[in-house]
């Protein structure tokens, strides 16, 4: 896997990289969100414990794949306050290597498919 924070010509980049390059079999997970293995909202009103469980539930579905959070080449996250994005990247750079970070898109939103959720986030990973 090959990571181009800054390519040429780009604009600088905050803890993502504009391009990543590999080879292989792709995996694909669906947005993840802030439930626990029992299918209970993790941290209503805390935005930390939500991310953090976003990052947990990923880290499981792709390691079921056979992948893992160091293989991920793109993350889309949607909050609903861009107001948690510091908080997101503090948790996310526990679970993915800062220095290797993966292409990224962050989306606004108004709400999520629950009220009380604030963060969802899907990935592709090498596989």
């Amino acid at each position: 896997m090959e990571h181009f924070m800054r390519p040429d010509g780009l604009p600088p980049v905050n803890g993502y990289s504009h391009a990543v390059r590999f080879s292989g079999v792709l995996v694909a997970v669906s947005g993840q969100v802030p439930l626990d293995g029992s299918g209970q909202v993790v941290g209503a009103g805390d935005v930390e414990a939500q991310v953090r469980q976003v990052f947990v539930n990923l880290g499981a579905a792709l390691t079921a794949a056979g992948s893992g959070l160091d293989r991920v080449v793109k993350l889309t996250v949607y909050l609903t306050d861009l107001a948690d994005l510091p908080v997101f990247r503090a948790v996310r750079d526990e679970f993915i290597d800062p220095s290797r970070p993966p292409a990224s898109s962050l989306v606004q939103v108004s709400g999520l498919v629950h009220p009380a959720f604030r963060v969802e986030v899907d990935a592709l990973a090498a596989g």
